[in-house]
């Protein structure tokens, strides 16, 4: 029997990307299985790699840009033009601007990480003619709420003496008022959209301090004072704005960038999944697909709230199609996945190493990996025809 196998996977955080990552896996099937048909849909979260993955898929292209990076000196970034008929449309992923990979290690304090390589990015498509704007929430340094980005699109963050905060999420618990007189009034004539993962909240015991501070370098008394700070940003916001970001879905995304959006930028978030899979075709290919791989960083509890693995097993289960998910690490509660579509999962390490030798050799990993699930799937085919 000739299987239609769809690859689906995320891209490896800091290791692989997306494209990276299908390429392996689907080298490893061959291994395996040399005349399967492989169909490919690169799953981009709208972290690294979704520029890349949707200006090929529109045969749009690439535009190449100097911005602020997230501890403040320049970076190379870029946006990209996505093809085909319709409004001019950009497409701006945030972790090339201000993601997790552009902060040296030794410089991961996210109290001071900024966000404003995001709205320089967001003026340069704009000034370039975009009428609609598609920005990827992911793969994050910062916990800025965005405000890094709002002062690149002109917005003023004042103390109480009427000063001008410093760059970093950590200065907003000082933050006294926001002044949006110098705001680019070009954004009220561009559409922007934001693809987010929608269970990242702002505030609260899962707000994104608590949650993901501690993930990019946060002590445990930075995680208290950029909570305080994220309220008196949702605070002062709603003042200037009438905006409640507190307790909207998405505002925490990418350090709460999602609030930023919102609240300056007038955009409209929605489940990064559902707008990404518009864009790649993914419910064609899906239906044409007996078996569906799919792949993350990491599986576990977390998972089934908004990360691609669970988010590609639920339409492939609703379709009776099985998925397997092959992961760089399995954690606690990965077996919540089971009851969120994904049939079987495996770490592609075998063996105990360290996390950069797992990095360094993450595309051969994950070859193996996969021609290994190819080689068990075909002894239950075996085992079904006796």
């Amino acid at each position: 029997m000739t299987l239609t196998i769809l690859i689906a996977p995320s891209g490896f955080k800091e290791s692989l990307s997306v494209t990276d990552v299908t390429g392996a896996i689907a080298e490893g099937v061959r291994r395996a299985m040399p005349d399967a048909r492989i169909l490919s849909a690169p799953m981009v979260d709208g972290g690294e790699g979704t520029t890349e993955a949707l200006v090929q898929a529109s045969g749009g292209r690439l535009h190449r840009a100097i911005v602020t990076g997230p501890v403040g000196d320049p970076v190379p970034s870029f946006w990209g033009e996505l093809g085909g008929d319709g409004p001019r449309t950009a497409v701006i992923e945030m972790a090339a601007a201000a993601g997790l990979s552009l902060v040296p290690r030794d410089r991961r304090d996210p109290t001071l990480t900024t966000s404003r390589g995001v709205g320089e990015l967001i003026v340069r498509a704009i000034d370039d003619g975009a009428q609609r704007i598609l920005i990827g929430c992911g793969d994050s340094g910062i916990n800025d709420g965005g405000a890094g980005m709002a002062r690149a699109l002109g917005a003023r963050l004042l103390d109480k003496h009427g000063n001008p905060l410093p760059e970093g999420g950590g200065a907003l618990a000082r933050l006294a008022r926001i002044d949006l007189s110098g705001l680019d009034p070009r954004l009220d004539r561009v559409r922007i959209d934001a693809a987010v993962n929608w269970h990242n909240m702002l505030l609260g015991p899962k707000g994104v301090a608590r949650v993901f501070g501690p993930q990019k370098g946060a002590t445990p008394d930075q995680v208290r004072l950029l909570d305080r700070a994220m309220e008196t940003w949702a605070e002062q916001i709603w003042i200037a704005t009438g905006r409640d970001v507190g307790a909207a879905p998405g505002a925490g995304a990418s350090g709460g960038l999602g609030a930023g959006l919102i609240a300056f930028a007038g955009a409209r978030l929605h489940p990064r999944f559902d707008i990404m899979r518009e864009y790649l075709d993914f419910e064609r290919l899906l239906d044409s697909a007996d078996l569906v791989i799919t792949a993350e960083g990491s599986l576990d509890g977390q998972s089934p709230y908004g990360k691609v693995p669970c988010e590609v097993a639920r339409h492939a289960a609703a379709k009776g199609i099985p998925t397997i998910a092959l992961a760089g690490t399995i954690g606690k509660g990965a077996s919540e996945t089971f009851q969120h579509g994904i049939a079987a999962f495996a770490s592609i390490v075998k063996r105990p190493c360290t996390l950069e030798e797992a990095i360094q050799k993450g595309e051969k990993l994950l070859r193996r990996a996969a021609e290994d699930a190819m080689r068990m799937l075909q002894v239950g085919q075996r085992l079904a025809l006796r």
